[in-house]
């Protein structure tokens, strides 16, 4: 049982009275469950009241005079209607007795005691008008006490009896958990996993990590100091499941937690923050507990953001989001949202995502001055339009085509879309004044050895030439800042989805490489440092995050499958398929000829990279793009290498064009060579 407290006996008062005023309908009532509660509580008092005349009339004590009264009386037939009366307005009948709470217990307390009080009140008023007692004194205190520990009791053994009802029928399905952790989230869950039906965790105990609280209990269970190998812990006390649920565990504790519970095949689940929950009364907490996720073990320790800085960007200014129903730009859009914009406009040219996103935006912020307008950055006619209309202050274009075996197959859409795009939306924020554009690119631009990374680095080229060209022009006032980061956890297409979907249906998870790393991020966590990047820029900056320890994905692959209760290679195989076309080993966030600068956030470093002519680039832009519109892959392909010189093919039908340019500078040598002699 839980404490006893004023707050908490002040909050059953209000709860009793909220529920006593409810309009009395005998014919909401006709329930037969709801008659037949107060059916059995009538008949507990009539039995109390029938102990109470047998304990007085058998009193046998000089000093006191008690005469014998009769069991069935005018008088005791007053005691039962009162009784019965205030259990109506109570609405002692109301709830289920499997369920009682504290609360049905203030109720019954409070019908007791309304009906002790008026009985006296019509004793001493029928003493004062009649000069006789109605009721022996004695004998109302002691059905008072009879009658209400009676009540009380039986609720308690039928919700006893429920409880050990159920606890047999689910026994089987049941899971035995210890809880991590013993502060105020840890009880809060342990009371939630009690009273949940049908019970799924059988609860064993508790572990604290600190080992103040040895030999203590919680709720009857024990504290147990992890002194040992938690596995060993939980082994010893028959626990096969364990639930974290402390809210100062770390995100290192956590990871090692979890590696050690599935190296002994021990379940591991995640419990929510209860404080945290907006709508704690109708939310069935246990049904949050999760399983741990791959997402929670790859996740670093919180960003801390410049959260002024970003709010000096945003805050009652008009915001604009290419690509805004992707899984980048949506989130971006989210957090902008936070930060109270002006207005803010997402663009996107893809239907039904468009508008789920901005139903979620309007449900989330209805106070919001929201626009989400279907067009493809390809229109530069519509854009010109969009932006003439709203005048964004601030662009965030994270429009991109991003697949890169897709991209490989059609290099002219990436050039489209990456390229041709990414020039409109830049030439359009110039045009119409924008101060700030914010090209969200990838780390696949760098050393690119697919179209796709190729098309984002042209991308990052002409932002960057753009810069250089115009900044000391009084004409023009937009600055142009490039963001680079790597993998993004349950992005679109992103590997750990797949992984999940291939558990699902039975496995095989395919993977490329056995060697093959990558670095991950969280999409919450890349566009935080997007914003906070964006806000940082002065213009012409190529930002790179902290991307944390690289991942090889077979680990990778392992973890989740013991995370979903299976064992790797045996009830789930891992398949190696070979490298896609135009896929790396692994992923660089720099090229050899950058270097980085540090910034106030250690997460956030700038990347110094050589600056590139605008007309040139524009021209060669211009042949590219012209080029695609003839739809000839290895032409396309031509160009892009041309203008991204360090673009190297790999496991490409494209590697023969590297080829060929390298006996071509072969034979130029040869040549030069020869001229040389010859002079």
């Amino acid at each position: 049982m839980k404490p006893l407290n004023s707050r908490r006996i002040q909050e059953a008062l209000k709860q009793v009275f909220k529920s006593s005023k409810k309009r009395i309908d005998f014919k909401n009532i006709g329930y037969l469950p709801r008659w037949l509660i107060l059916c059995f509580d009538m008949f507990i008092c009539f039995v109390a009241l029938i102990l109470t005349s047998l304990i007085i009339n058998n009193i046998n004590i000089s000093d006191i005079n008690l005469s014998t009264q009769p069991i069935f009386s005018p008088s005791a037939g007053l005691i039962l209607i009162t009784n019965l009366l205030f259990f109506i307005f109570f609405r002692t009948y109301a709830g289920l007795i499997r369920h009682s709470t504290f609360i049905d217990a203030i109720k019954f307390f409070l019908a007791s005691l309304a009906t002790l009080i008026t009985l006296l009140i019509v004793n001493y008023s029928h003493l004062i008008f009649r000069e006789s007692n109605l009721f022996l004194i004695p004998k109302l205190f002691i059905y008072f006490a009879i009658s209400f520990s009676s009540l009380l009791l039986f609720r308690v053994l039928v919700k006893q009896v429920f409880e050990a009802y159920f606890d047999y029928a689910t026994k089987e399905d049941q899971i035995s958990v210890m809880i991590y952790g013993i502060d105020s989230n840890a009880i809060a869950i342990s009371n939630a996993l009690k009273v949940e039906r049908p019970i799924r965790y059988k609860l064993i105990g508790f572990i604290d990590k600190k080992g103040k609280n040895q030999s203590k209990e919680i709720l009857g269970l024990p504290i147990i100091h992890l002194k040992r190998k938690l596995s060993v812990i939980l082994r010893a006390h028959g626990a096969n499941a364990i639930i974290l649920a402390d809210k100062s565990i770390t995100q290192e504790e956590r990871i090692k937690i979890v590696d050690e519970c599935l190296e002994h095949n021990i379940k591991v689940f995640r419990a929510p923050i209860v404080s945290d929950m907006e709508d704690k009364e109708n939310v069935n907490v246990a049904q949050q507990i999760q399983n741990v996720q791959i997402e929670d073990l790859l996740e670093r320790e919180p960003i801390v953001l410049n959260n002024k800085l970003i709010a000096k960007e945003l805050f009652d200014r008009r915001i604009l989001v290419t690509g805004g129903a992707g899984s980048i730009g949506s989130e971006i859009a989210r957090q902008v949202a936070n930060y109270k914009p002006q207005k803010l406009i997402i663009v996107d040219q893809a239907e039904t995502p468009l508008y789920q996103i901005q139903m979620e935006i309007k449900s989330n912020f209805p106070e919001l001055n929201f626009e989400a307008v279907i067009a493809d950055v390809r229109d530069k006619e519509k854009l010109e339009n969009i932006f003439e209309l709203y005048k964004p202050q601030v662009v965030y274009h994270a429009a991109a085509y991003k697949h890169v075996p897709l991209m490989e197959d059609n290099p002219s859409q990436a050039i489209f879309t990456n390229v041709m795009g990414t020039k409109n939306v830049a030439d359009t924020a110039l045009k119409f004044k924008t101060d700030k554009f914010v090209l969200v690119s990838t780390d696949k631009a760098v050393n690119p050895s697919n179209v796709m990374g190729a098309s984002k680095r042209i991308a990052e080229i002409y932002v960057q030439a753009m810069q250089e060209a115009f900044q000391h022009d009084n004409r023009y006032v937009t600055n142009y800042v490039t963001t680079r980061f790597g993998n993004v956890l349950g992005s679109n297409g992103s590997v750990v989805p797949l992984f999940k979907r291939q558990i699902a249906e039975g496995g095989p998870l395919t993977i490329t490489h056995p060697d093959i790393i990558r670095y991950f991020m969280t999409i919450p966590e890349a566009c935080q440092l997007v914003l906070e990047a964006g806000a940082m820029g002065n213009g012409g900056e190529i930002y790179i995050f902290d991307m944390g320890e690289a991942v090889k994905i077979i680990d990778l692959a392992k973890k989740i499958i013991k995370l979903a209760g299976f064992i790797p290679n045996k009830d789930i195989e891992i398949k190696i398929i070979g490298l896609r076309p135009g896929e790396k080993l692994y992923e660089e966030l720099l090229n050899d000829k950058s270097t980085t600068l540090p910034t106030y956030n250690e997460k956030i470093m700038i990347a110094r990279a050589e600056m590139y002519d605008y007309e040139k680039t524009n021209s060669n832009i211009a042949e590219l793009i012209t080029s695609a519109s003839q739809f000839d892959k290895v032409e396309v392909v031509k160009r892009m290498k041309a203008l991204v010189p360090e673009y190297k093919s790999m496991n490409s039908s494209y590697e023969e064009l590297d080829k060929s340019e390298k006996n071509s500078k072969k034979e130029a040598k040869t040549v030069n060579l020869r001229d040389k002699k010859v002079s």
